[in-house]
């Protein structure tokens, strides 16, 4: 899979740590094959703890492959904030999706099914799914 089509997946947290955490462990557990490009957007710009709507559209842009962008989200304003720039229509690339997930098992779903060269709607359903994994 040299240049192939992947879904791109963006993170967005209020913390740019957790959102590089989460990112990488990610990265780890896909199983190490092929690189899904993933892209951390994390706190502001200033580096303080919320959410930034020029670090969710830099992040979108860097993982386009043609595939469709994953956007996974931690908490309220973050949604928040995906939903006004996918309304907005131009501030992110054309078929960007934000997911329904839970943010860290949702994320490492949607990366490793995009890792399988899978749809966005394909990644989209395996972060959803997510929801339903029992822990007991």
């Amino acid at each position: 899979m040299s240049e192939e089509k992947l879904v791109g997946i963006v993170l967005v947290s209020h913390s740019a740590e957790v959102a590089a955490s989460v990112a990488e462990l990610a990265k780890a557990l896909s199983g190490g094959g092929v690189t899904v490009p993933i892209a951390p957007a994390g706190g502001t710009a200033s580096g303080g703890f919320g959410t930034s709507s020029e670090l969710v559209s830099a992040a979108a842009a860097s993982v386009d492959r043609g595939a469709g962008v994953a956007v996974l989200t931690d908490l309220g304003s973050a949604v928040l904030t995906v939903k006004a720039l996918l309304a907005e229509g131009d501030e992110l690339p054309e078929n960007t999706r934000l997911v329904d997930a839970p943010f860290v098992e949702g994320a490492v779903a949607a990366v490793v099914t995009a890792a399988t060269g899978a749809d966005l709607a394909s990644v989209e359903a395996a972060a959803a799914e997510a929801y339903s994994y029992r822990k007991v």
